[in-house]
C-alpha cells in the first residue's frame, strides 16, 4: 500500500513532503501531544537511537496536531535530532488512519492515535505499528529494520 502524501511544516516552519524521502526508508510516527510522558519517552527513544537508524539509512519523522510553536519548544527542550511536523488540520493524521476513538479517565473522544508506519524507498508502507510501547518502540523498529533493509 502506498503511503499518503503529505506537505507539513516542522518545528522551524520548513515544509516536508513524502517525496523528499523518495529512495530512503522512512519512519513516520504519529503521537498525541508534545510534552506528555508517553510522547516524550517515544521521541527520546528515537533521538537516542538516531545513529543506529542512520546506519541503516532510515529517516524519522514525528507528526502530531500540535502547532509549529509547540513543536519548536518540544524539540528544543528534548534536543530532538529529527523533524517533528505539525498537522493542525489533522488531514495527514486522518489519511494515515491515525485518528480515531480514544479513552481517557472513562471519557471517549476522537484524537491522534499512537501509530507508526515504516515506509520503504518506493513509498510503500511495509509495516504498521498499532500497539506502541513508547519506551521500547525505537528498539522494536530497529530490530524489524535489520530484517527488512
Amino acid at each position: 500500500m502506498k503511503a499518503p502524501n503529505f506537505s507539513l511544516p516542522d518545528s522551524k516552519s520548513v515544509v516536508h513532503n513524502l517525496s523528499d524521502y523518495s529512495g530512503k526508508w522512512l519512519i513516520v510516527y504519529f503521537y498525541p501531544k508534545d510534552n506528555t510522558p508517553g510522547c516524550t519517552k517515544e521521541a527520546c527513544g528515537f533521538r537516542d537511537n538516531i545513529d543506529a537508524f542512520a546506519k541503516s539509512n532510515v529517516n524519522i519523522i514525528g507528526i502530531s496536531k500540535d502547532s509549529v510553536e509547540s513543536h519548536n519548544k518540544f524539540s528544543h527542550k528534548f534536543k530532538l535530532n529529527f523533524p517533528i511536523l505539525s498537522d493542525e488540520s489533522t488531514e495527514t493524521i486522518k489519511a494515515f488512519g491515525a485518528w480515531g476513538p480514544k479513552k481517557f479517565m472513562g471519557k471517549e473522544y476522537s484524537g491522534t492515535q499512537r501509530k507508526t508506519f515504516l515506509i520503504d524507498p518506493k513509498g510503500e508502507i511495509k509495516k504498521v505499528y498499532e500497539k506502541v510501547n513508547p519506551t521500547e518502540h525505537a528498539k522494536e523498529i530497529l530490530k524489524d529494520i535489520k530484517e527488512l533493509v
